[in-house]
């Protein structure tokens, strides 16, 4: 009989009563049971976490910065409920604290009272940082407190994220108040350059009009001294004047009987002496009209020299904000130019206050001249005219007594105003030094206001001046400046999608591992009529793997119609599964027939090893060397490598290498169960009284 039928006749046996159906059908559904529910159960925990009550403490007090009221810890309560993440209870911090100890919560996030004020502290001179305060149980459950790790930190994220813009929108504020100051200053700076530049073509003007005040001072300084000498030989020539027609007047007064002779003998004398009077007054008369016009003139020029320099010095050191460098030189020039002035305005002041007494002594001088030629001239005839001679000399001596006193005040006046004028003029002179410096150092200091008011415009123009739209995008990336741009390759959409490829084998391995408690390894009617041993083994293989694509259909039914596994390659991963059914069934096979009720134990050892080597759940680098040494000589590592691809997608060479491993695995395990039929053909006392049984 051939192994088909013979596996045929095996699974009829199911058939001939209630009890033998029921367990064909518990045994169909066993895997359904084992891994549909086990995925069910577990499917999308991560999305049901709403459930898992929480407490959340918010004892925040708030704060104030810049004005404005923060309330962080509200702000991160709103965002929490927002977010539906856990069923969150706002509690007090006792009750939240026995809440957790006791079980009612799975864990407590708090928000302490200076949690705002840490958080605006930002602001300050001493920023700190905020701490939200979580506890947790692992008594409770260990899973969550994990959870709860990845979720807060997020939260922290948040919050950093929030303070670190509010921070950083300041500075860029601050920016923006820089930029409006520093314009201003340029424009200031704008305006002080022009200021200056007018300052110093003043500057320039008043070292041009102190050159030619110094020109003037100097004329003046050179006449009065000529006048002043001029002055002084008057003032002696008077005075011998006086004294000699004071002789003249005494002798001829007293002697005037011997005056005839007397004149007759001395009429060159006299001549002579009246003609150097009539000169001597005519040169006086001159100089001092030249003194009574140069006198206003030169009063004049000091004094506007005084004031101009006054002026300048008013607008350069007592009015404008950023006082000149030059004030010590201006104050010394404006006293210099004060006292020329001075003693200028005292020369035409004395010159005024003796008008009377100059031009009086003007008709003197013209009435001595006059007499004194007019006596010159008739010198020569004096004796014969004694009479009119005593007269005349003795008019001649009260005049000459008179211009010798008006020569001497005028000497005196003079000598002073002489002085003044040689102060003035050197006055003048250090005032138009000091004019020529000042002009130089305004030249410098508009070159340097000049260079002062670019250099804040080029400032300016440096520091940034953000708008509200380009002060948040610029908040945003600093506050946040490293993004995680994550993409994931063939993404499992839930919990239970990424551990499926794990399940499905063990509830595979399992189904095979109870069919064959029901069904022998090795078939009884093919022992007993001596079929070789290739036909036992395939007709003990042949109902189970039977089973096996029937457990198989059912299984992904269920887990793709009603818990809704979604699966890149379908019928690439139907087909694959029943490869893997017909590998574990040969493995479980062999076992069972070589080791008998002991292979049973090996079949769940076996298992163990598999599932604590095959990386499902964490990858197996993660685990001892022990396992990591088993992983790659086991069939069900290369399952689930080959049902991720099948099932997420990615490339298939996990998937051929697989089919490769489970061929030669399921080829092997079939070889070993003929040798063991072969073997089985045999009848021993061990076999007839086994030492287990099971």
């Amino acid at each position: 009989m051939r192994s088909p039928k013979l596996a045929a006749l095996e699974l009829r046996r199911f058939g001939r009563g209630k009890l033998p159906r029921a367990a064909l059908v518990a045994l169909l559904l066993l895997p359904l049971l084992y891994g549909a529910l086990y995925l069910w159960s577990f499917w999308d925990p991560y999305g049901r976490l709403d459930r898992l009550p929480v407490a959340l403490v918010n004892d925040d007090k708030g704060a104030t910065a810049d004005g404005k009221k923060v309330n962080a810890g509200d702000d991160i309560v709103a965002g929490l409920r927002d977010s539906e993440v856990f069923d969150w209870h706002e509690v007090s911090a006792a009750e939240a604290r026995a809440g957790v100890e006791d079980g009612t919560y799975y864990l407590s996030l708090t928000m302490p009272a200076d949690f705002s004020a840490r958080i605006a502290s930002s602001a300050g001179d001493s920023p700190e940082t905020g701490a939200l305060q979580v506890r947790t149980n692992d008594a409770n459950n260990y899973i969550v407190g994990q959870i709860s790790q990845t979720v807060f930190s997020e939260v922290r994220t948040a919050a950093s994220t929030k303070a670190s813009r509010s921070f950083l929108d300041r500075i860029f504020i601050s920016f923006s108040d820089i930029h409006g100051e520093t314009v201003k200053a340029a424009s200031g700076a704008d305006k002080l350059r022009s200021g200056i530049g007018t300052a110093e073509k003043g500057s320039k003007d008043l070292a041009d009009g102190l050159k030619d005040a110094e020109d003037g001072s100097g004329k003046l300084a050179k006449g009065l001294k000529k006048l002043n000498k001029g002055a002084d030989d008057l003032e002696d020539g008077s005075k011998r004047v006086a004294e000699g027609t004071q002789a003249l007047a005494d002798k001829v007064n007293g002697v005037a009987d011997k005056v005839g002779p007397f004149l007759k003998d001395n009429e060159k004398t006299i001549g002579d002496t009246a003609q150097l009077v009539a000169d001597s007054s005519g040169a006086i008369r001159d100089n001092l009209e030249t003194l009574v016009k140069r006198a206003p003139t030169a009063a004049k020029d000091a004094r506007a020299a005084s004031d101009t320099l006054n002026d300048v010095h008013k607008r350069r050191c007592e009015t404008p904000v950023l006082p000149d460098a030059a004030c010590s030189d201006l104050e010394k020039a404006k006293d210099a130019a004060a006292d020329a002035a001075t003693i200028a305005d005292d020369v035409n002041t004395l010159i005024t206050d003796h008008d009377s007494d100059l031009k009086k002594l003007d008709d003197h001088l013209a009435t001595l001249e006059e007499q004194s030629q007019a006596l010159a001239d008739r010198a020569p005839h004096l004796s014969e005219n004694l009479d009119d001679a005593v007269s005349r000399i003795n008019k001649l001596n009260e005049g000459a007594g008179k211009v010798a006193t008006g020569a001497k005040s005028l000497h005196t006046g003079l000598g002073t105003a002489k002085t003044g004028a040689v102060d003035l003029d050197k006055g003048v002179g250090d005032l138009r030094t000091g004019a020529d410096d000042l002009s130089g150092g305004m030249f410098k200091l508009v070159d340097g206001s000049g260079k002062l008011a670019n250099g804040l415009h080029d400032g300016a123009e440096q520091i940034p001046d953000y708008d509200k739209q380009q002060r948040d995008a610029r908040t945003e990336v600093m506050a946040d400046p490293v993004q995680l741009a994550s993409k994931t390759l063939h993404k499992a959409p839930n919990y239970g999608t990424g551990f499926a490829p794990y399940f499905i084998p063990l509830s595979l391995w399992v189904g095979a591992m109870v069919a064959y408690m029901l069904i022998p390894p090795l078939n009884r009617r093919a022992l007993a009529t001596g079929a070789s041993a290739w036909r036992i083994a395939l007709a003990g293989w042949l109902p189970v793997l039977a089973i096996g694509v029937l457990q198989t259909v059912a299984l992904m039914s269920v887990l793709h119609w009603a818990v809704g596994l979604e699966m890149a390659r379908a019928a690439g991963t139907v087909g694959f599964l029943f490869l893997v059914t017909a590998c574990f069934a040969a493995l479980i096979q062999w076992l069972n027939a070589r080791f008998g009720a002991a292979g049973r134990i090996l079949v769940l050892a076996l298992l163990m090893l598999q599932l604590t080597s095959a990386g499902g759940t964490y990858p197996v680098q993660t685990s001892p060397d022990f396992f990591n040494a088993l992983h790659p000589f086991l069939p069900m590592s290369h399952v689930v490598e080959a049902l991720r691809r099948l099932i997420s997608g990615g490339g298939l060479e996990p998937v051929w290498h697989a089919c490769v491993v489970l061929a030669a695995f399921t080829a092997g395990a079939l070889a070993l169960t003929a040798l063991s039929a072969r073997r089985r053909q045999v009848w021993t006392l061990d076999r007839l009284h086994p030492e287990l049984s099971l």
